[in-house]
């Protein structure tokens, strides 16, 4: 993807995005936008297991899982079921909010 110029100092973000993640209240919009979200909240979990102090061995014993388990949420490439997350949660020691927004 490349930035298009409009002129030396004002670029169109917007076609950019467009370009790399399709347009807007498309499918692949959509797509792209869920993902970040999963890799959002991957990060989420790995900050917080990290900042409890424990390895990703650690984490799956306490809630009866294995190691790669616990990979798999924090790379984004499984998102764990509510029942894991409030699990994983109470593991390291915090808990879950839920919001009306």
């Amino acid at each position: 993807m490349e930035v298009k110029e409009i002129n030396k100092d004002i670029y169109d973000v917007d076609a950019w995005l467009d370009e790399g993640l399709g347009k807007e209240n498309t499918p692949e919009r959509e797509k792209n936008r869920e993902k970040a979200w999963e890799e959002y909240n991957a990060q989420i979990l790995f900050d917080a297991r990290k900042n409890a102090g424990l390895t990703q061995s650690e984490l799956a014993k306490r809630i009866g899982a294995d190691k790669a388990y616990i990979s798999r949420i924090e790379r984004g490439l499984t998102v764990p079921s509510v029942s894991a997350l409030y699990r994983i949660a109470a593991a390291m020691g915090l808990t879950v909010e839920l919001r009306h927004i």
